[in-house]
């Protein structure tokens, strides 16, 4: 006999049979920048450029590759999100406030919305009883909220992974959202009492687009693409539109113009609501009712 686990954590919602969705401004796709700030470990295989040599320790190519991201890629990004006004949703492995202290205090001074994302992207805590993950994930948020000043209202695991136990813990530390599960172009509720999933892409995702061998122009067109058909079917419903970006992936100098053209598009689109994953969460748990 197969044994089946069904999903307890949200319930089956077509898009056509919800509440209204009204976004502020009478803006008709919410939008934000989730920008993944990451620390790997020098002798843990992790995201890799080159998986021939992904299993050595110590792995120059592919931890030289990650490492660019916070040495050069994210000062790169950071201009470019400065030149459209834009406030980045930063997914934050905790590890970062020991190791890049330099980028914490520039997201402070910019207001940037911190989420949890782990301590570090080589560690996942799957497999954890649900005691060990509590403890886990209590040290990453208490660190983050003593570095960025901001307890994380937000979540997404390294990976995008998690546990059964994972959103319930989360729920007792005071989060309210998770990014992990990309199944929706707009925010629902989970079935843990004041949890919401709100939309993150692996889609419009720098990392898995230019992996698949994405040009520039490409990427451009891919991010109009996107708003636009959102935009046509938030005729009677607000979207979420998510761009998720690595700074060692859209850092590169090659594609940063590319990214900059993507922001400037996004940014002069009249009808879009470019906030932080927070506020998205925020004004859904305020403004769409389950009676609704």
């Amino acid at each position: 006999m197969t044994n089946t686990t069904e999903n307890e954590l949200f319930d089956y919602s077509p898009i056509t049979e919800r509440p209204r969705i009204s976004w502020p401004g009478g803006a008709r796709v919410a939008a934000y920048i989730g920008l993944n700030i990451e620390h790997f470990l020098l002798d843990r295989p992790s995201t890799s450029l080159w998986p021939g040599t992904a299993d050595l320790v110590p792995d120059a190519l592919n931890y030289g590759w990650r490492d660019y991201g916070v040495r050069v890629g994210i000062w790169r990004t950071i201009e470019s999100l400065d030149r459209h006004g834009i406030r980045a949703s930063a997914l934050l492995n905790s590890a970062v406030a020991d190791h890049y202290p330099q980028i914490i205090e520039a997201g402070r001074v910019r207001n940037w919305a911190w989420l949890a994302h782990g301590r570090t992207n080589s560690i996942l805590q799957t497999g954890m009883g649900r005691d060990e993950e509590r403890r886990f994930l209590t040290e990453i948020v208490e660190t983050i909220a003593a570095a960025t000043g901001q307890r994380p209202r937000g979540w997404m695991g390294p990976g995008l992974t998690e546990t059964f136990h994972t959103p319930s813990l989360l729920a007792e530390l005071g989060l309210s959202y998770l990014l992990d599960w990309t199944n929706d172009d707009q925010p629902y509720r989970l079935n843990v009492p004041g949890m919401l999933s709100v939309p993150y892409s692996v889609e419009l995702n720098d990392l898995l687009l230019f992996g698949k061998g994405v040009t520039g122009p490409e990427f451009v067109q891919i991010v109009k693409d996107q708003y636009e058909q959102l935009h046509a079917d938030s005729a009677h419903s607000g979207r979420v539109m998510a761009l998720a970006l690595h700074p060692f992936v859209i850092g590169q100098p090659f594609r940063h113009k590319y990214l900059d053209e993507a922001l400037e598009y996004l940014a002069t689109q009249p009808d879009i609501w470019l906030t932080t994953s927070d506020e998205i969460a925020e004004h859904y748990q305020r403004t769409v009712s389950d009676s609704a």
